[in-house]
């Protein structure tokens, strides 16, 4: 059919081919477009982009940027670099050769061409006739062009050469090129996809306006901004190597299957760029498309590639670009921000560690639940770092990419702990444990139950105004602390958060108050994660283990890297007497970082409970030799082992190693003998009743080999009952004389 408005065009899939409008007689309003965004294109290792949609910006009121943090370290190692703060070995990728990276056919599959406008499908085959390269969207009459405007051999500015495409984005198309004027240095070329789309050009310019000014290890430079033929192009340096999709699609087909990194690989991937996001936020720049195609590992290094959509938070013209399925939610009324940057990279730490093919469809604004993901179920930290990461309120994410990168690296910690080798690091929130292991001669930590005054306590926030003042008070004594607190030279925060601590310890008494307390500090400072741990302590130490365990594990959903929420969830189970459950939170926390010693006394009680004696063995076992708790812990392992759960009888092998730990331990000799004489009473009953037992049990001296006899045990037993008696008075010695007469066999002398 013939255009009816004076032009020689016809009418092709609903528009003229030569001047675009729809027929007269069949006028088309450009409607809102309810169809799925199109897949990402595949980026090869340049500055390459899939496909985007734009958002449309919506009025805001202005955002304040928030602190950075500072770019985390490395160390080498040969010629491998330790990414994720020194702690993952990541091989380096071979040099690539730029020339091999040109397109052979530099055309858009069809499969891929959508309307840059309401990205419905456009340049569809249809019949034998194929898919049109350049015409106008049927939806809504937008002009497209997925030719390129570059071929090989063609000169830009006088001084770039083009060698050919290497792919096409959202934002246009990208050529490799030689710059002539400086040592032929392999540069990439940028330009729009339609050069007559507003919001490709207007994002060009922007581009080419918050560019000049980033210099970042971490993200690919710009050297220039040029046009040729009418047409804009940025030049930017050339980033041989693989992006992180690239890689993430070699493992699929090396694997035949979706193949996700390994959870401590994906973080420590993530962990390389967050400072390059640190440096633009300090700079009032919001990245907004943050994805796994915009990270190229290129030797050693990372780097974050791709800015066409950067924009300025204060902007509040400037088209916003972003990918379905990463995007956060409130961009188009909220505008960009710190918080909406978070949630991409919360989404980029998804689907670089799970199967998350669901991203872009069914979970484009939600997680998979936990239980339905592996990697979630292993890594309950590490799905909580997302979750948060990713939360529909941008208020409930992370304040900023510093307090990101601290729990990220708190929950790469926990999972490289899983091969049995603790990386631990100091809390820059909470103190250590607080456990002390003074005890009364004969005392065990298995007898003694879970303790809430055993938990680290929040520090001071050093920008407090009282923070100097609360540096200074160094009593113990609650009422002592209180006196103090009422000099306080303003009532800040901090000053009431060490007065709630300090009513909390004075008992049940005054719990009343400290609820009173709690209250004044919600209402005057707002309710934050150090208002929840202490409202789980006040409920912990009251005993309502149900409300404790509540507020614990928001705290624990805000700080999934640290350790301390963990350990109170464990507190608080055990108290409310779910061993199984405590057990696992208190594995984490003593794997993780052996000086939480509460940790592995807990997880020990809680395996005695379900009759695990060699659990419970090993759990002591974690404390390490340079702790105060050592000692006592290895004491507790070894009357874990002469003892069984209902009084049953020793095992023979079990008597051995306990054996073998005492002659270890370096205590009074009273303390000794009466660990030995817990194991030869035990020895003897089991002997009685017909086990064979190695001499072993008898402790030094005893000569190696066979078997040991009652007459050699009974001689050791009454050994153990007089040196006991040495060191005790009164009746305790005569009664311990006692046991020393009755336990000696009989002889003629």
């Amino acid at each position: 059919m013939r255009c009816a408005r004076n032009c020689r065009g016809t009418i092709e899939d609903g528009y003229c081919n030569t001047c675009g409008m729809a027929p007269s007689k069949n006028p088309v309003a450009p409607p809102a477009s309810s169809a799925p965004a199109p897949a990402p294109v595949p980026a090869p290792a340049v500055g390459a982009r899939s496909e985007r949609t734009a958002t449309a910006r919506r009025p805001r009121s202005t955002a304040t940027t928030r602190t950075a943090s500072a770019r985390t370290g490395s160390a080498r190692t040969g010629s491998r670099r330790r990414f994720g703060g020194g702690l993952v070995d990541v091989a380096p990728l071979p040099p690539r050769d730029p020339a091999g990276a040109v397109m052979p056919v530099a055309e858009v599959p069809e499969d891929k061409r959508y309307c840059p406008n309401c990205n419905n499908p456009v340049g569809r085959a249809r019949g034998d006739r194929p898919g049109r390269t350049a015409g106008f969207c049927p939806s809504c009459g937008e002009p497209f062009d997925f030719a390129p405007k570059l071929s090989p051999g063609d000169l830009v500015a006088g001084q770039y050469v083009v060698v050919g495409a290497l792919a096409h984005g959202g934002l246009g198309w990208i050529h490799l090129a030689t710059d002539r004027n400086v040592s032929d240095r392999w540069v990439v070329l940028k330009g729009l996809l339609n050069a007559g789309s507003a919001d490709a050009l207007a994002a060009a310019v922007a581009e080419r306006r918050f560019l000049a000014e980033v210099e970042h290890p971490g993200i690919v430079k710009i050297y220039n901004f040029v046009e040729h033929d009418g047409a804009g192009y940025i030049v930017m340096e050339y980033v041989g190597g693989a992006s992180l999709k690239d890689i993430l699609k070699q493992r699929w087909a090396r694997a035949g299957q979706p193949d996700p990194l390994p959870v401590d690989q994906a973080l420590a991937y993530v962990l390389e760029i967050m400072p390059a996001f640190g440096y633009l936020h300090d700079r009032g720049l919001i990245y907004c498309d943050f994805k796994p195609d915009n990270v190229i590992q290129t030797g050693d290094q990372v780097k974050m590639i791709d800015l066409g959509g950067v924009v300025h938070i204060d902007d509040q013209d400037a088209a916003l670009y972003g990918t379905l399925g990463y995007q956060a939610p409130e961009i188009a009324q909220a505008g960009p921000s710190p918080q909406s940057d978070i949630y991409t990279i919360g989404r980029t730490l998804a689907v670089l560690a799970t199967d998350f093919r669901t991203v872009q469809t069914v979970h484009r604004d939600s997680l998979p639940a936990r239980d339905d993901v592996d990697v979630y179920k292993r890594h309950e930290s590490f799905y909580r770092l997302v979750q948060r990461a990713t939360r529909p309120d941008p208020a409930e994410r992370f304040a900023d990419t510093a307090e990101m990168t601290e729990q990220m690296l708190g929950v790469l910690r926990e999972v490289l702990a899983t091969d049995g080798t603790p990386r631990p690091a100091p809390s820059r929130l909470f103190t250590g444990e607080l456990r002390i292991d003074v005890r009364p001669q004969g005392g065990h930590a298995h007898d003694d139950g879970p303790d809430w005054r055993w938990l680290p306590v929040p520090l001071v926030d050093l920008a407090d105004p009282a923070a100097a003042f609360l540096a200074s008070v160094t009593v113990t004594d609650p009422r002592a602390v209180l006196a103090l607190l009422g000099r306080a030279p303003e009532h800040t925060a901090e000053v009431q958060l060490r007065a709630l601590r300090a009513y909390i310890e004075l008992g049940r008494d005054a719990h009343a108050e400290a609820a009173r307390l709690l209250n004044a500090i919600v209402t005057e400072f707002g309710h934050d994660w150090r208002v929840a741990w202490y409202e789980g302590l006040l409920a912990l130490a009251g005993g309502d283990t149900g409300r404790a365990r509540d507020r614990f594990d928001a705290v624990y959903s805000a700080l999934p890297g640290e350790p301390a929420p963990k350990l109170a969830l464990g507190l608080s189970l055990e108290s409310a007497g779910r061993h199984a459950e405590a057990a696992e939170y208190y594995d984490v926390v003593s794997r993780t970082d052996p000086a939480y010693t509460t940790a592995a006394g807990g997880l020990a009680r809680c395996r005695l409970e379900a009759g695990d004696r060699d659990g419970a063995v090993e759990a002591y076992n974690r404390v390490p030799g340079t702790s105060a708790a050592y000692r006592t812990s290895q004491v507790d392992a070894v009357r874990a082992l002469v003892r069984s759960r209902q009084g049953s009888l020793a095992d023979v092998t079990a008597l051995a190693t306990a054996a073998g730990m005492i002659e270890r331990l370096e205590m009074e000799s009273a303390q000794l003998a009466a660990l030995r004489a817990e194991l030869l009473e035990r020895a003897l009953t089991a002997m009685t009743n017909g086990a064979k037992l190695p001499v072993a049990v008898l402790g030094d001296g005893a000569a190696p080999g066979g078997h040991a006899a009652e007459r050699d045990v009974r001689f050791a037993l009454e050994a153990a009952y007089r040196e006991m008696a040495r060191a005790a008075a009164g009746a305790e010695r005569i009664r311990l004389v006692d046991l020393a007469n009755a336990a000696r066999p009989w002889t003629r002398t």
